[in-house]
């Protein structure tokens, strides 16, 4: 499938369209960083950010993926901007999102938590899938065609689904920064996500984010080991009730 449309391009000027435009460039991570966080999982990686980066849990997994998605920001503005208010439930820009897209990349979508109208269905994820070769889709609204949905292996996560069709009038941005499931989202921020949900990785803190989160994860697998031979050490839990002047009674409620 050709796409045969082509951006208009335009110099910056002072008075710009704010609610009504296109950023064609954004900061992008490097490749080996992208590979760093592919085999980490999105919990282990949300420990070591002070457990502030999760989107969330409104918006899941809603396709047939398996595994770990990990791709840079593309991000879709929905959202009340100054005194441009998008209509939430309207997927042109998006639809511009899907054409400019670059393979492995992740459209993020702010679209105002409305639940009320789909933003996409079967013939855009097609398209996402095997045209544009998506990393993922990471949606703060509603989809439709689940049932096909659910037999593919694109990353899509969504705040539901509703057989209701969107509108196709914006206004909206593209590579924005934007809130996406009550979190902060830049353009080439790095998402990382899997069965659990969605984590937001700031891209100038990303390389410092990856060297703690491998730490983390090999100790975590340790835990793991040891919960499992029962060899855990939980003397903690006593030691912090009593930092906490719990009191422990000899004797059932209200005798």
């Amino acid at each position: 499938m050709q796409n045969n449309t082509q951006p208009v391009h335009t110099e910056r000027k002072a008075e710009m369209a704010v609610g009504n435009r296109v950023f064609l460039k954004r900061p992008m991570p490097s490749q080996e960083l992208l590979d760093g966080f592919s085999g980490l999982p999105a919990a282990n990686i949300a420990d070591t950010m002070g457990r502030s980066c999760a989107m969330n849990p409104r918006i899941k997994l809603m396709s047939g993926f398996q595994g770990i998605m990990v791709g840079p920001a593309l991000t879709v503005q929905y959202i009340e901007k100054q005194t441009v208010k998008a209509r939430a439930g309207d997927n042109l820009f998006l639809h511009q999102a899907l054409d400019m897209a670059q393979p492995g990349d992740i459209i993020v979508v702010s679209n105002d938590e409305d639940q009320t109208r789909s933003l996409m269905g079967e013939i855009m994820f097609t398209y996402a899938k095997y045209q544009r070769k998506l990393g993922g889709l990471v949606l703060d609204g509603p989809i439709r065609d689940v049932d096909a949905v659910r037999q593919m292996d694109l990353p899509v996560y969504a705040n539901g689904s509703t057989p209701g069709g969107p509108h196709k009038e914006g206004p909206g941005e593209i590579n924005v920064p934007i809130a996406c499931g009550g979190v902060s989202v830049n353009p080439g921020d790095i998402i990382v996500a899997d069965a659990d949900g969605i984590i937001v990785i700031p891209l100038k803190d990303a390389p410092a984010v990856l060297e703690a989160a491998k730490k983390f994860h090999q100790q975590d697998e340790a835990k793991v080991e040891a919960a499992k031979n029962g060899t855990s050490n939980r003397a903690w839990v006593m030691k912090t009730l009593q930092a906490k002047n719990t009191e422990f009674i000899d004797g059932a409620y209200g005798e």
